[in-house]
C-alpha cells in the first residue's frame, strides 16, 4: 500500500510536527509534498496521487479541497488527520472567518474518515458534528517517550525557583490565561504580597491587555525553543488552562525538564496517563478560586515524578501510533477500495 500524504511537515508548528514524525516512520516509498510555493504544490497533488492507494491529508489548508476533488476523481479513498477545529478555535479567539469555516467543513463533508488527534477530540467532534459522525474516529498522537528516561532533571534541580509559574499561549483566548493570572492574584492577596511570579510565553492576542495588567506578570511574547526549555527547567508549575485543547505537548514538554503540572479537563493530553489526582486537573477553566487552590496545593507538593511515571510510555510511542495510523488506513483502502 502507498500512502500519499498531503500536509505540512516543515514549519515546526504542532501539527507540522506531527505529520513529520509520521512521515520519518511510513515506508520510504511513501509519497509527499516538496515544493513550498502553492501553484508547485497543486501540480504535485495531480502528477503524485495518481501513483498511490490511498491519501492521508494532515491539517486544516485550502489546498486539502483540490486534494479531495481530485482524489475522488481518482477513487483513491481519502482520510483527514484533524490536528483542531478552525470553525470552533477562531470563535473563541474572536477571529471569525467564514471562508475558514466552508474549506474545514467541506473537507470534512468529503473526506472518507476524520481521525481526531486525541479520543477526547473525536467526542467533541462526533457531538458537535454529528453529520459527520459515522466516519469520525480518534488517531491520537504519539510521543517522544525516550525523552521520559532523562534521569538528570529534577523538580528540586538547582535553579529553579519556587515561586515561579509558567504558561504557553499568549493573548490567546482559548488558553484562558486570564483566569491563571486571576488566580495567582488571589493568592499573593492573601498572602499580602506579590510572592508568586508568573511568566507568559506566545502569541499577541485579544487578552495581552488584561494579562500584562497584573504586577507579577512577564509576558515575554514569542521565544525561541532553548529559551522554553529554560523556563520549564526554572519554574516549579506549569499551568494549562485551555476551554479546547485538542491534545497539547506543551505539559509533555514541562513534566520532561521536571516542572510540575496542572491541567484543565479539557486538555486532550490528559488521557495518556494512567493515573490522575483531582489537584492535577482543573474541572472549571473559569473558577479563579479551584485554579489558585490547585496552584497552591502543587506548589506544596509537586507532581513532577508521580505524573511521569503514570505516563503510559508503552502505549503511546510514536513507533506503536504510527502502526495504528497505518492499519486505519489499510482498513480505510478495504471499505472504499
Amino acid at each position: 500500500m502507498r500512502v500519499f500524504v498531503v500536509g505540512d511537515y516543515r514549519t515546526g508548528t504542532g501539527p507540522a510536527n506531527v505529520t513529520k514524525e509520521y512521515l520519518l516512520r511510513f515506508p520510504g516509498n511513501t509519497a509527499r509534498l516538496i515544493s513550498t510555493s502553492k501553484l508547485l504544490r497543486a501540480m504535485e497533488i495531480i502528477i503524485k496521487m495518481p501513483f498511490c492507494r490511498v491519501v492521508l491529508i494532515s491539517g486544516y489548508s485550502r489546498q486539502n479541497i483540490l486534494t479531495l476533488k481530485w482524489a475522488r476523481m481518482l477513487n483513491k479513498p481519502c482520510a483527514y488527520l484533524m490536528h483542531g477545529c478552525v470553525e470552533h478555535e477562531n470563535a473563541i479567539n474572536d477571529r471569525v472567518d467564514e471562508t475558514m469555516n466552508l474549506v474545514e467543513r467541506r473537507t470534512m463533508e468529503m473526506s472518507d474518515a476524520i481521525y481526531a488527534v486525541s479520543g477526547r477530540f473525536a467526542s467533541w467532534l462526533k457531538t458537535n458534528y454529528p453529520e459527520y459522525s459515522d466516519k469520525i474516529s480518534a488517531a491520537v498522537n504519539g510521543v517522544d517517550t525516550s525523552l521520559f528516561d532523562n534521569t538528570d532533571i529534577k523538580a528540586d534541580m538547582p535553579g529553579r525557583d519556587k515561586n515561579l509559574i509558567l504558561t504557553i499561549g499568549g493573548g490567546m483566548p482559548r488558553k484562558k490565561i486570564k483566569h491563571i493570572c486571576a488566580a495567582v492574584d488571589l493568592i499573593n492577596r492573601k498572602a499580602g504580597g506579590t510572592g508568586l511570579k508568573l511568566v507568559v510565553i506566545g502569541d499577541k492576542g485579544r487578552d495581552d491587555e488584561v494579562i500584562g495588567s497584573y504586577p507579577f506578570v512577564e509576558n515575554l511574547g514569542l521565544v525561541d525553543a532553548d529559551t522554553t526549555v529554560a523556563l520549564y527547567r526554572k519554574a516549579s508549575l506549569f499551568v494549562q488552562n485551555s476551554c479546547f485543547e485538542t491534545f497539547g505537548l506543551a505539559p509533555m514538554e514541562a513534566l520532561v525538564n521536571g516542572c510540575s503540572v496542572l491541567m484543565s479537563k479539557e486538555v486532550g493530553a490528559i488521557e495518556l496517563f494512567r493515573k490522575l489526582e483531582d489537584k492535577d486537573i482543573i474541572d472549571n477553566w473559569y473558577d479563579d478560586a479551584e485554579i489558585a487552590l490547585k496552584i497552591e496545593a502543587l506548589l506544596k507538593k509537586g507532581n513532577a515524578a508521580r505524573l511521569a511515571l503514570s505516563f503510559d510510555k508503552e502505549s503511546v510511542s510514536w513507533e506503536k501510533r504510527t502502526v495504528e495510523l497505518w492499519r486505519k488506513l489499510q482498513d480505510l483502502l478495504t471499505e472504499k477500495g
